[in-house]
């Protein structure tokens, strides 16, 4: 199949395993289609078209991108919003061993319980529109890799120019990592930055919490906070986090946090004017591009990956998500014709 066959039954393999397990792709391309592909087949096809993929061969084209921009823009007098979510999910993998036939025994693959490795870290980003209330979305990308790969698919991003910085303006949702911001700043130092308002209230909560309890008092602080800083008034929340009288080692250490969470980002939390300015105050878009991109497809239930297999699939959904499949095949078709002459 991967030698010359006619190649509309390994695209649509590729379709159903990107979003179902391999069997029940298996049962449903035979329905649909009257066509099998073996298991081993079903695996081996998808890993080769998700090959060694880029984060620039599975986004749109400068081309693609400017006209999406342009449908959110049409008609409006205020430069649209690109908003760039990042964060991670964890993706359960199998350690190379699992590979290895069982000891003293050949020809055996190790058992399933032996299956089980550690849960890495999936880094993501989503640059995505604000149309209203809808999100529209532009580009996805997200692999097990750290802070510094994350960082160098930004650049690269941003040096093949995919996010016009003179027609749009760019706000960034983070959960205010400072790797997040060092990579930010040295890229866009013209962008927004937006501490996601849910982690402020993490860290209000358990000032709460561990000052009222679990109480009706608690969360009316924590709502009364959060008021304030929705209004701009950061500096009035944290004189009221100075004038709190910690009652036990516990609330004065969370109250301690708290502000100097709070204080470090001034800047990201004046909600008010980044709200008018355009920008979200919550990270729902990159939260939703975690549950589409990896929860569905890499952590169901009974699901162990291999850690490069686990790339293949995270490069096959985005581009699946960011409408660039049909262009990632033709380079599939690329490199089976350069092998086979």
């Amino acid at each position: 199949m991967a030698g010359g066959k006619q190649l509309e039954r390994p695209k649509a393999v590729v379709h159903l395993v990107t979003d179902v397990p391999y069997d029940t792709a298996q049962s449903r391309l035979r329905d649909l289609t009257g066509m099998s592909c073996g298991s081993e087949r079903r695996h081996t096809v998808t890993n080769q078209v998700g090959k060694k993929l880029t984060m620039l061969e599975v986004a749109p084209s400068r081309e693609e991108m400017l006209r999406r921009i342009a449908s959110v823009s049409a008609g409006r007098l205020r430069r649209p919003v690109v908003v760039l979510g990042i964060d991670g999910a964890s993706v359960p993998t199998r350690p190379d061993r699992a590979r290895e036939p069982q000891e003293g025994r050949r020809h055996t693959r190790a058992k399933r319980a032996q299956w089980r490795g550690p849960w890495r870290d999936a880094q993501g980003l989503r640059f995505s529109l604000r149309d209203g209330e809808r999100i529209v979305h532009v580009l996805s990308w997200q692999q097990v890799q750290n802070a510094e790969h994350l960082g160098e698919a930004l650049k690269q991003m941003q040096e093949a120019g995919l996010i016009p910085a003179e027609q749009v303006g760019l706000c960034v949702v983070c959960d205010g990592a400072e790797w997040i911001g060092k990579h930010v700043q040295a890229l866009f130092p013209q962008a927004r930055q937006v501490r996601d308002d849910s982690h402020c209230a993490q860290y209000l909560h358990r000032v709460a919490k561990a000052h009222e309890g679990a109480s009706v008092q608690a969360v009316e602080w924590v709502e009364a906070t959060m008021t304030r800083l929705s209004l701009g008034k950061v500096g009035v929340g944290l004189g009221g986090l100075r004038r709190m009288q910690a009652q036990s080692d516990e609330a004065a250490k969370a109250m301690a946090n708290c502000w100097d969470d709070l204080d470090e980002h001034r800047g990201r939390t004046h909600y008010r004017r980044l709200r008018r300015g355009g920008s979200p105050l919550g990270s729902g878009g990159i939260a939703s591009s975690n549950k589409f991109i990896c929860h569905v497809r890499l952590k169901r239930s009974g699901a162990w990956w291999y850690e490069t297999n686990s790339h293949h699939m995270f490069a096959l959904r985005c581009a699946k998500y960011n409408g660039t499949l049909d262009q990632v095949f033709v380079r599939y078709q690329q490199r089976l014709r350069e092998t086979s002459e």
